[in-house]
């Protein structure tokens, strides 16, 4: 019983969370990377400094006020209809703490394009180990 309301309450979650963004799928983003979106990286560093998406930019932990600067001075100059993507990836979709605070700020400056990678478990199982493209 604990286990299905501890479900129930992650799926919520995350529709909630996929209500406040735009969303794109991994082979969606694969396919778009030769238009070259603008991509950040909006997680811990090491995981960066690991493998990250072909041109991302590392735009700091969206769940700490210095990283959300990173990202603000990261794009503050762009068109706000640009395309954006973000992405951390350091866990489960349903309880990343950094890639909401990161899109509610990309909102707040008025991105209309701006959408949020959707990795349900993280990045290395729904990127790296499905064979996407990476650079170090």
């Amino acid at each position: 019983m604990k286990t299905a309301m501890m479900g129930l309450m992650a799926a919520l979650a995350l529709v909630a969370l996929a209500a406040d963004m735009a969303l794109v799928e991994p082979q969606d983003l694969v396919a778009q990377l030769a238009s070259k979106p603008a991509v950040f990286q909006v997680g811990p560093n090491v995981l960066y400094r690991s493998k990250h998406i072909p041109g991302a930019v590392f735009a700091g932990p969206g769940r700490e006020a210095a990283g959300l600067d990173l990202l603000k001075a990261a794009v503050e100059k762009m068109p706000r209809d640009r395309e954006i993507v973000i992405y951390c990836g350091c866990c489960p979709w349903d309880r990343c703490p950094n890639v909401k605070p990161a899109a509610e700020l990309l909102r707040q400056m008025g991105f209309t394009k701006a959408k949020v990678l959707h990795l349900p478990e993280s990045f290395a199982a729904n990127w790296i180990d499905k064979g996407f493209p990476v650079e170090h």
